[in-house]
C-alpha cells in the first residue's frame, strides 16, 4: 500500500476518533441537562393524575425530592453517551463522505416496542440532522464563512433549533413507544402492536392523545440539543 494512502487512512481513522469523543461528551451533557425534563414527561405519558407538566414537577419535587429528578441516570449516562458518539460518528463521516461525493463540495419484553422506535428514531434524527445542518450550511454561504468559523453562539441557537424539528416530527411515535413499553403482560396488556396502540391512543383521546407531554418535551430540547451541538462542535474545533 503507497505512503499516501497509508496516511489518508491513518487520517480517516483520527478523524472518526475525533468525531465519536466530540459525540460522547455531548451526549453526557445531554444527559445531564435534560434529565429532569424527561422524568417529567415520561411521567405525563405513563400517568393521568398530574393535571400539567407544572403540576408534575411540583408533585415530584415536593414527594420525592430533587434528587428524584435524576433517578436512574448512571444508566442514560453511559448508554446516551455512547449512543450520541455513534450518532455524530455516523453523521459527519456521512458528511464528509456525501460532501466529497457531490462534483468536490458539498427477547419479547426486552425489544418491546422495537418497530415503534426505529420509525421514532428515523424520523427524530433525519429531521435533527437535517435542521441543523441546513442552517448551519445557510449561514456560512450567507455571510461566506467557513462552517468552523460561525460562531459558536450561532451553533447553539442552531442545535436548539433543530430540536424543535426533531421532536415535532417524532413525538406520536414516542408517546405510542412510552405506552407500549410500560405496558403489562398476559391477560393485562393493552398494546400487543403499535397499530393496535395507535388505534386506542386515537380512541381514548383523539389527535391530543399523541401530544401528550409535549410542552416540557419542547422546554427540554432547545437547551439540551443546544448544548449537544455547541459541545460537540468546539469540542471537535478545540482538537482539530
Amino acid at each position: 500500500m503507497a505512503a499516501v494512502e497509508v496516511e489518508e487512512l491513518q487520517g480517516r481513522g483520527l478523524q472518526t476518533a475525533k468525531d465519536l469523543f466530540s459525540g460522547a461528551v455531548g451526549g453526557i451533557a445531554q444527559v445531564l441537562i435534560g434529565q429532569p425534563f424527561d422524568i417529567v414527561k415520561v411521567r405525563l405519558q405513563t400517568t393521568s393524575r398530574y393535571s400539567g407538566a407544572v403540576h408534575a414537577a411540583a408533585s415530584i419535587y415536593r414527594n420525592e425530592g430533587a434528587l428524584a429528578f435524576y433517578k436512574g441516570t448512571l444508566t442514560p449516562l453511559l448508554g446516551i453517551g455512547a449512543c450520541v458518539s455513534i450518532q455524530f460518528g455516523a453523521f459527519h463521516a456521512a458528511r464528509r463522505w456525501l460532501g466529497a461525493s457531490a462534483r468536490g463540495g458539498v427477547l419479547a419484553a426486552v425489544y418491546r416496542g422495537t418497530a415503534v422506535t426505529v420509525c421514532r428514531e428515523a424520523a427524530a434524527y433525519g429531521a435533527w440532522f437535517a435542521a441543523f445542518e441546513y442552517l448551519v450550511s445557510r449561514d456560512a454561504a450567507r455571510n461566506a464563512v467557513h462552517r468552523r468559523d460561525v460562531p459558536a453562539w450561532k451553533i447553539a441557537l442552531y442545535g436548539g433549533l433543530a430540536a424543535k424539528a426533531l421532536w415535532l416530527a417524532s413525538y406520536p411515535f414516542d408517546v405510542v413507544k412510552s405506552k407500549m413499553q410500560t405496558d403489562g403482560f398476559g391477560p393485562g396488556q393493552k398494546y400487543p402492536s403499535m397499530r393496535a396502540c395507535f388505534a386506542a391512543t386515537w380512541r381514548a383521546d383523539g389527535l391530543a392523545g399523541f401530544w401528550r407531554g409535549i410542552w416540557p418535551t419542547l422546554f427540554r430540547a432547545m437547551p439540551v440539543s443546544a448544548g449537544t451541538f455547541a459541545v460537540v462542535e468546539m469540542t471537535m474545533r478545540a482538537i482539530g
